[in-house]
């Protein structure tokens, strides 16, 4: 959309230092052009009439109409994770708050730049328990970078260039703007917005320690078994080309996180897969068996090293490059620690290690890979696949990646079993590509994030593998698709169980199964095309390729695939609670 005329004029006049009078939602709405916003998803509501007003009155931003606060806080936040930009919601005050709390929060622990934009009571009514009041500020406090309630229309332009900085800068994340309804309304004279910002409480390193990046060098050149293992921060400081070109440079051994896929190419022999919980064999034990290790945007959370004691009870040198220093030796200690932008770090480390007259011990690092291939020989993602009576999950996933993996495609999934084969089995090659609740395992994230994906990236194909469980989260998403044309196509990996739930009580409850079969599900075929899509039912394995092929071939319409997969598959491999990342379950024979 182009900006019109009007809005042209009137940011040439600010230009000039002239000013004219707006009112607060006319000022939010001048900050979102600023700030380059082309999309917004939001919810109308009585506290945030004015700005819906403004937002009719101009055609540079698109407001994309959800029908749940949460699925708009999500659709921007799937935004947001594909293209590196901040997403943008828009939410009244009271109940379109708190149903935002669960999207904010996922943003909060995926480290994901957001503002998000909320509606007030009038501040004179602040306090006393008036129609739809909350306390937006003490509510959200605990799960955002930041937040703000504006109570002067004068102060808009300047929080709003503040939220925006903080969101994107540093560590990133969501920051919640708070605006009371007179404020939206109040006309106070604009003289812009601000071209910079100076927040002396606020300004995060960037650059890192020269004397500690020596020093990692001189351990990583002299590593006899070295790892390099990234998180979602490399992702989000694109510098996937850096790590790329250190790991091609060194020829070390590399393993990504479940946030951090795609950031090296799972098709490269050097990649071992993800580690963790369900991580490969091979790149567990690396993890465990490395002298040094070099980590990168990384938590080393609880789904990544297990047992902390297990994890330390093995002498290695650990060397930690993260931009936030409060993630530095949190759950473990660490021997070099880097704070700064893993970028910025990682560009000068390749300088470093370029210069030195140091080089691996060729024989050692062979010696290494050498026990690698032996892990990996064991091939710990097999499965059944000759199984021609019942469509195994994984098998789908396979065939997506075999149908998908030269094309322009995006994936998302919501939370369970089907989340984790989708990031055993689909082979991400680029980065942004796989989008995906991590910390705080959000079901019902999948279509949202879809129809935020899709909208950034129309020409790309765009995926969501769910389950019959997570969908139903925030299936009226679909008439979104529907109204704002977003065709993505719906795998839904239905095992007619909590997947994960029944898993873990197949494992650890000795099979008592309380309240995690699917009783009374819906037609989904039908449900589909009520919402006025395409609706596809697969329940023989030699059925999967024709229905993927079909979907792909409707380009234009939301096509929702039904797959009855076999409700007994687990996901291995798998480490249980308490145990070490090597002590690991291979197998049901393992059980």
């Amino acid at each position: 959309m182009e900006i019109s005329k009007a809005e042209i004029a009137s940011a040439a006049a600010a230009a000039e230092g002239t000013t004219e009078d707006l009112r607060g939602a006319e000022i939010l709405i001048k900050a979102l052009q600023a700030e380059s916003v082309k999309y917004v998803w939001g919810y109308p509501g009585g506290a945030v009439l004015h700005i819906y007003d403004a937002f009719y009155k101009q055609d540079s931003i698109q407001h994309i109409l959800v029908r749940h606060e949460q699925a708009a806080v999500h659709a921007a936040d799937g935004y947001a994770r594909a293209t590196g930009d901040v997403g943008v919601a828009l939410v009244t005050s009271g109940p379109g708050v708190t149903n935002a709390v669960t999207g904010i929060a996922t943003a909060y622990m995926d480290s994901i730049p957001m503002v998000i934009i909320c509606g007030q009571v009038p501040t004179a009514a602040i306090g006393l328990d008036a129609f739809q009041e909350c306390d937006t500020v003490g509510i959200t406090r605990p799960i955002v970078k930041h937040n703000f309630l504006v109570k002067d229309a004068n102060d808009l332009a300047d929080t709003l260039k503040k939220a925006f900085h903080i969101a994107r800068s540093g560590r990133p994340g969501p920051v919640v703007v708070d605006i009371p309804k007179d404020v939206s309304f109040k006309k106070v004279p604009y003289k812009g917005y601000p071209e910079s910002v100076q927040m002396r409480s606020y300004n995060p390193v960037r650059k890192g320690h020269a004397g500690q990046i020596r020093k990692a060098m001189q351990l990583l050149l002299t590593a006899k078994r070295p790892y390099i293992y990234t998180g979602g921060g490399v992702l989000l400081g694109n510098a996937v080309p850096e790590l790329r070109e250190l790991v091609d440079l060194l020829g070390y051994p590399v393993t990504n996180t479940l946030m951090g896929l795609g950031a090296y190419p799972a098709t490269d022999r050097k990649f071992l897969g993800m580690l963790g919980m369900h991580g490969t064999w091979e790149a567990n034990n690396a993890m465990q068996n490395c002298d040094v290790l070099l980590a990168v945007g990384a938590r080393f959370d609880d789904r990544v090293i297990g047992n902390p004691k297990h994890f330390a009870s093995v002498d290695r040198k650990i060397i930690h490059i993260d931009i936030d220093p409060s993630s530095i030796s949190k759950r473990v200690k660490v021997d070099v620690p880097i704070v700064g932008d893993v970028k910025d770090v990682l560009s000068e480390m390749l300088v470093a290690i370029k210069e030195s007259p140091l080089r691996p011990e060729a024989g050692a690092l062979q010696a290494w890979w050498d026990s690698i291939e032996g892990w990996r020989s064991r091939d710990c993602l097999k499965y059944d696949r000759g199984n021609q009576d019942v469509i195994k999950p994984q098998f789908v996933i396979e065939t997506l990646w075999n149908m998908t993996k030269d094309a322009d495609a995006y994936v998302t999934s919501d939370v369970g079993q089907h989340q984790m084969w989708a990031a055993q089995y689909y082979r991400f090659n680029q980065p942004r590509r796989w989008i995906n609740s991590g910390g705080l395992g959000t079901m019902g994230v999948g279509i949202p994030y879809a129809m935020g994906i899709k909208l950034a990236k129309p020409e790309s194909e765009v995926f969501c593998v769910t389950g019959e469980g997570s969908v139903q989260m925030c299936i009226q998403e679909l008439a979104t698709c529907r109204q704002y044309d977003t065709p993505i196509k719906i795998l839904s990996l239905n095992n007619r169980y909590l997947g994960m739930v029944r898993q873990w009580q197949e494992i650890e409850y000795s099979g008592r199964y309380s309240h995690s079969y699917m009783d009374s599900l819906p037609d989904f075929v039908k449900l589909a095309e009520a919402y006025g899509h395409v609706g596809l039912l697969i329940e023989k394995p030699s059925d999967v390729e024709g229905a993927l092929r079909e979907a792909r071939r409707l380009k234009d319409r939301t096509v929702f695939l039904d797959f009855r997969t076999d409700p007994t598959e687990n996901v291995f491999p798998m480490v249980q609670a308490g145990k070490g990342i090597t002590e690991m379950l291979l197998g049901a024979e393992d059980l």
